[in-house]
């Protein structure tokens, strides 16, 4: 069935009046529709203020004398000033919404050429969200003005899914966002991938706060910053991002340190300062550990955040800043709510989208990509290439990923292992001892003071072999060292095997090479043998 085609648009008091007969010399939009032999209208729903209400008799007559197939259904609007946006979209929207539309059975037409520029505004805006489901319609007048010349038409549908190559673009934009916000780094965890993808949509349409939660060093401060880019890069700030550990935040000058205050506000106040909070007007302010800030300084912020304007310390005069909030903390605020140490109402104002980031430990499968990208870095910190060999990143993989690597400072820990065997590689190979020796040294890292012997610092891998005594009169670098020694042999099959993994580089620049003579002797000085450490014949 051949569906009618329906045109709805404001009647043009300007482009469609002329009372007189010289009414047809000139070009008038809603009467040109009918004109078009391609193009026929069966009904035109002709939008009109009640002070046009004559030249819409006009009007539809004579639509009903050039085109009488077309019925003209006048819908009247009580518009005091059309080129108010609020009353001229509450306008349209109501009629939208009582207007029974009949897709199944009708095409429709917005046409946007008449009105004002707000109702043209407006009209677009309620196709684009479908509360008009149709396309909009744009006319324009002849090139020369002739007489009964209609001039042309033009269709333009707001479904963007049709249009391949805008769809196409759109999504690049949003995946290069999207990697933006990773710092490039192809992260596999489902989980994170899913909760940046979100992130992106909220950063780059809303302004509202955003708060992170989740373990130290899960990359809360890094997002916070990467947003504040992100919107950056779009003109979506022009003010700074501003960064404050909220833990740092202590006492009488945490208030003043935020709010700023005025000179004279209290002993030490010897000038203005206008505190952080107006330091991020037009940009971003991230409050690490907000669970931290005192409940005075949480009311003055609520303040802030709703309103736009605050008190700084001593002032009776009100300033402004507009910021958006990024928080992030590492606390359970509703815990901390229920405990009466947080403001229920300023958890409510900062929770409307919040994102719990995952720790490292929980997400195994982008441990790798991290390492290639933070070992990138630490490169061009070092201003040279460096690389494991495969052993020797197949085993700190290995590690990396089991039930033994508890990451307990997360990507910090990961950052500050990399940047110790980049630092310390040889000819810039990280190779297997190196590797090993990084193990010992995170397993050290990771044993709580409370689970460990007493005077035994450092000397993980070493218990059983020396007595305590002994330890105690080792440096920390010795017990290091020491013990990673014993995890490389360990892991050998034979004093050979272990001595060629320790001595690795040097050994290529010796004449006579005897490994396991090297380590036997190492060994020694610390009263060691390889039978205590593996318990069967040297080779």
């Amino acid at each position: 069935m051949k569906k009618r085609k329906v045109v709805i648009g404001f009647l043009g008091s300007q482009l469609d009046g002329g009372m007189g007969s010289g009414r047809w010399e000139k070009w008038r939009p809603t009467v040109s529709l009918v004109q078009h032999p391609d193009f026929v209208v069966d009904r035109i729903e002709l939008l009109y203020t009640p002070r046009h209400a004559e030249l819409m008799q006009t009007v539809s007559a004579d639509i009903a004398q050039v085109s009488p197939d077309t019925r003209v259904r006048p819908a009247e609007l009580e518009l005091a000033d059309p080129w108010d946006f609020g009353e001229v979209y509450g306008a349209l929207y109501d009629w939208a919404r009582s207007y029974t539309f009949r897709p199944d059975q009708e095409e429709y037409w917005a046409h946007i050429t008449t009105g004002t520029h707000v109702a043209q505004i407006c009209l677009f805006l309620l196709v684009e969200s479908r509360f008009i489901p149709g396309v909009l319609l744009q006319s324009a007048p002849p090139k020369r003005q002739r007489e009964g010349d209609p001039g042309s038409y033009t269709l333009i549908d707001l479904d963007l899914s049709r249009y391949d190559a805008l769809a196409q673009r759109f999504e690049r934009e949003q995946r290069e966002a999207v990697s933006f916000l990773k710092s490039g780094i192809a992260t596999r965890n489902a989980r994170f991938n899913t909760l940046i993808e979100e992130v992106e949509q909220v950063a780059m349409r809303s302004r509202a706060p955003i708060l992170f939660t989740g373990p130290t060093g899960a990359g809360k401060s890094l997002l916070a910053r990467r947003i504040y880019e992100l919107k950056k890069a779009r003109h979506q700030v022009q003010g700074p991002f501003v960064e404050v550990n909220c833990a740092t935040l202590q006492g009488d000058g945490a208030a003043s340190a935020l709010f700023g205050h005025k000179r004279g506000a209290f002993t030490g106040a010897a000038s203005d300062r206008a505190g952080l909070l107006r330091s991020a007007d037009q940009g971003v302010l991230f409050l690490d550990e907000i669970g931290e800030l005192g409940l005075d300084e949480q009311a003055m912020l609520l303040k802030a955040v709703e309103e736009k304007r605050f008190y700084p310390v001593g002032a009776d005069r009100e300033v402004a800043s507009d910021f958006q909030l990024v928080a992030g903390t590492n606390r359970d605020l509703r815990e901390a709510v229920a405990a009466g140490a947080f403001r229920d109402d300023l958890f409510a104002r900062i929770n409307l989208w919040s994102y719990e980031l995952p720790g490292l430990a929980q997400r195994s499968e982008d441990i790798e990509p991290n390492l290639e990208f933070m070992l990138a870095q630490a490169a061009l910190e070092l201003g040279r290439q460096v690389r494991f060999n495969a052993e020797a990143k197949t085993r700190f993989l290995r590690f990396a990923t089991s039930p033994d690597a508890v990451w307990r400072g997360n990507f910090r820990d990961l950052a500050a292992s990399v940047t110790r065997m980049a630092t310390l590689a040889e000819g810039g190979r990280i190779a297997e001892a190196l590797v090993d020796a990084e193990i010992t040294r995170l397993r050290w890292l990771w044993q709580r003071a409370a689970d460990r012997p007493n005077g035994s610092e450092g000397a993980a891998g070493l218990d059983g072999l020396l007595d305590p005594a002994t330890l105690q009169r080792l440096d920390l670098f010795d017990r290091l060292q020491l013990a990673s020694v014993v995890t490389v042999c360990r892991g050998a099959a034979t004093l050979s095997e272990a001595g060629r993994s320790l001595f690795n580089v040097s050994r290529e620049q010796r004449s006579v090479v005897n490994d396991a003579d090297r380590l036997r002797k190492y060994l020694a000085r610390h009263g060691l043998s390889w039978e205590q450490i593996k318990g069967g014949p040297s080779g």
